[in-house]
């Protein structure tokens, strides 16, 4: 055996027990007490938890947007994955007028062949149909395990917005070939009007990027996708979901039997729209923003009650001195925080609080996404499952500060946040990749995730 993870603590879905865990050719090939295997290396867990490591499934790595590229690119944003216990990252590369999606996937495949360091898998954002020969090529796509593409309701002037028509046919077509769309769901004539208000009144701090796309922006948004979803009977996976009218919506379309999947981002889970307020409030900057105390506690309770279906990050950062571009125009602000390496770790700490549930965290976490997104080999400590595998020492104390994490970015939202409970270890199929504090791992190790169609699974 290659591998022996004794006497922790395993962490499903489900529930907890005490196990061994053995791992052979990067694949966990025994679960059980006591179990004596004879294996290359043997880990002492005891006392800690061992769990599978987390799918971030929102991710934006060497994404140019906002007249600039964001600052981890897929060596960077991987290390950082690994790091926090993420062992797959799901990239959105974005799709333009002329460009296939096969070419485009293949183009970031090949960078990240020689630079990631945990396993990958890409939702195709699709912003231009190319005459309909899109909606033939997303069969070959799905073939090859694309399984999923995302919309955009937002990004009018960036020429990333698909209309209803748009969003009804890849509805539609995903529909018939077992795929999900995904939907980044505001509305941007709402927000192009009360932005320019806002500058032609001269006022143009941070704030007010909160003010120009607020809860009632995005809701309606929310709800013309769950509309046409729930009316076309297509899936939908609604994500970076931070307003409560808009989640009241797709809780109501869950509860009549329709297939709608939430996810929200840690960011909107610990911070509110006060954050605007601050003099360094521009590098909270997202899109859509943080939003109210309300909001934010509603997002809380559907988390507790299982109607929140995935936390992924949306991470996007950019340089302090990009962000400083808005310091005096909030639209000159490029969209998107960190939190990659943050996203397990603080999961954890709010399961290691009594907030959540440890079962519930490896749910949302791991467990869901893999299901939700046909990734078949992820996603739990399970004989014959890829041995993504996190060590986690419920009592270690940390203080996330940008100098502890390994992005290559120069500030992060989270300075200065403390955590009870940290990863000590991560596996990525077996290979260690990151060992208390330092990673460990190859760039290059990571291989491309072949996701299964629903209707083939």
């Amino acid at each position: 055996m290659d591998l022996l993870i004794k006497n922790g603590t395993v962490v499903t879905a489900s529930g907890s027990f005490e196990a061994d865990v053995a791992v052979q050719d990067g694949k966990i090939a025994a679960v059980g007490k006591n179990l004596c295997i004879d294996a290359e290396k043997t880990v002492d867990a005891r006392g800690k938890l061992v769990l599978p490591g987390a799918l971030d499934v929102h991710t934006h790595l060497a994404m140019p947007f906002g007249g600039t590229v964001s600052a981890d690119n897929y060596l960077a944003g991987t290390r950082a994955a690994a790091c926090g216990g993420v062992t797959t990252v799901f990239d959105y590369p974005v799709q333009h007028t002329g460009e296939t999606i096969l070419g485009l996937v293949n183009s970031k495949k090949t960078i990240l062949e020689k630079e990631s360091c945990v396993d990958y898998a890409f939702h195709c954002c699709i912003t231009d149909l190319n005459g309909g020969e899109i909606l033939n090529e997303m069969e070959t796509a799905v073939d090859e395990g694309i399984t999923s593409f995302k919309c955009f309701l937002v990004y009018k002037k960036e020429k990333m917005m698909v209309d209803d028509g748009t969003l009804v046919k890849l509805l539609l077509r995903a529909k018939e070939l077992g795929a999900k769309i995904n939907v980044h769901a505001e509305n941007p004539d709402l927000i192009d009007i009360r932005a320019e208000q806002f500058l032609a009144e001269g006022k143009t701090s941070a704030w007010y990027h909160y003010l120009s796309r607020p809860e009632f922006v995005e809701a309606e948004a929310d709800k013309r996708a769950v509309h046409w979803a729930t009316h076309l009977d297509a899936p939908i996976y609604i994500v970076h979901m931070a307003d409560k009218e808009g989640l009241e919506e797709c809780i109501k379309a869950k509860t009549e039997g329709h297939e709608i999947y939430v996810e929200t981002c840690p960011q909107y889970l610990e911070f509110t729209c006060d954050v605007y307020k601050r003099e360094d409030g521009r590098n909270f900057v997202c899109s859509p923003p943080m939003k109210g105390k309300e909001s934010q506690e509603a997002l809380w309770t559907a988390l507790k009650a299982g109607l929140i279906d995935t936390v992924a990050t949306d991470h996007c950062p950019f340089q302090s001195y990009e962000k400083d571009w808005g310091k005096d125009d909030f639209t000159k602000i490029p969209n998107g925080c960190a939190g990659i390496e943050n996203l397990y770790p603080y999961m954890l700490d709010a399961a290691n609080s009594g907030k959540l549930t440890f079962e519930r965290v490896v749910q949302v976490c791991s467990t869901n996404p893999a299901k939700i997104f046909g990734c078949k080999d992820k996603g739990a400590i399970e004989v014959g499952k890829d041995a993504d595998i996190v060590i986690y020492d419920k009592d270690k104390d940390f203080t996330i500060s940008v100098n502890n994490m390994h992005s290559d970015y120069d500030h992060t939202i989270w300075e200065g946040k403390k955590l009870h409970g940290y990863p000590v270890q991560t596996y990525v199929r077996g290979n260690l990749v990151y060992d208390n504090g330092d990673f460990v791992g190859t760039p290059g190790i990571g291989k491309f995730v072949k996701r299964i169609p629903d209707k083939k699974a």
